[in-house]
């Protein structure tokens, strides 16, 4: 039945449509990958709902299909269901109010307060390692973008009075508290090694590669690939300022205020923090309560 189908769909896109023979392939290929799903739930491409083909399209990101690709098949699957309204086999299209995936939502991934944990409490063996854990240290505690970290500038820092002023996007500048231990890593890397890095020249940026030069991203992402290996901890830099965030709204904080810390102009995007706040509840829910199984 399903092959009948598609047969008569193909064909209309040749003689109605006019595609190309490359088009029309692709049509095909998006189609047959859809009916092998429906065939594993034991569904009909007559009878399927909306709600079946959006836990198709969840499906294909969990498998890692990238959102351009996700965003083809269901460009091909709307044209499919149309395509049988217009020959009177389905009164109801399960596609419609389908959006694009660039207007998904998708949650930031945070690691839980143990990993963090376990990440700073890490000792590499190698003789940066008081930059390294200080530039991790930093970023969890105020909540810092990569590009924000290795364009520190020393005149950005204020030790005495407890707070860096960070640069984000847009040139726009914040103010963002830091903890007593965290000052107290910055003093010693300022006192300890970033002398021995600067080897006599100078430098407006507070953290230094081994030639006395500001850190690169890459060099960044490699050091803390090493923490996450060593820790057990699947790690990202943009994961630690989501952790940053997730960590203050689940001890408590206002939106307003954590909104200003992450330099977000508009509050709906820190609003995002709230839904893996109660995402992360509910986990904890399912896992732990004898009936929510």
């Amino acid at each position: 039945m399903s092959e009948e189908i598609l047969e008569k769909f193909l064909n209309y896109l040749v003689a109605e449509r006019t595609l190309s023979v490359n088009s029309v392939k692709s049509y095909e290929n998006d189609l047959k990958n859809f009916f092998k799903y429906l065939v594993g739930k034991k569904l009909s491409p007559l009878s399927c709902k909306k709600e079946e083909i959006m836990n198709y399209l969840l499906n294909l990101k969990e498998k890692g299909y990238s959102l351009s690709t996700i965003a083809r098949y269901i460009s091909s699957l709307k044209h499919f269901y149309r395509f049988l309204i217009i020959e009177n086999l389905i009164n109801y299209d399960p596609t419609e109010g389908i959006r694009s995936p660039k207007k998904w939502i998708r949650l930031p991934k945070a690691v839980d307060v143990e990993d963090m944990k376990r990440l700073l409490s890490v000792m590499l063996k190698n003789r940066y390692f008081l930059r390294d854990i200080t530039m991790l240290e930093l970023m969890y505690a105020a909540g810092l973008r990569v590009s924000e970290l290795i364009g520190l500038k020393l005149t950005d820092v204020n030790l005495e009075a407890g707070f860096i002023r960070v640069r984000g996007k847009g040139d726009k500048e914040r103010v963002v508290p830091v903890a007593e231990r965290t000052i107290r890593k910055i003093k010693n890397y300022l006192l300890e090694l970033r002398p021995k890095l600067l080897k006599k020249k100078s430098s407006e940026f507070v953290f230094l590669n081994n030639r006395g030069k500001a850190m690169s991203r890459q060099r960044f992402w490699q050091t803390l690939k090493e923490f996450g290996k060593l820790a057990g901890v699947d790690i990202t830099p943009h994961m630690i300022r989501h952790s940053f965030a997730t960590h203050l709204l689940e001890g408590g904080i206002d939106l307003r205020s954590l909104q200003k810390m992450l330099g977000h102009s508009d509050i709906s995007t820190t609003q995002i923090y709230t839904k893996v706040t109660v995402e992360r509840l509910r986990k904890e829910y399912i896992r732990h309560h004898p009936r929510a199984k």
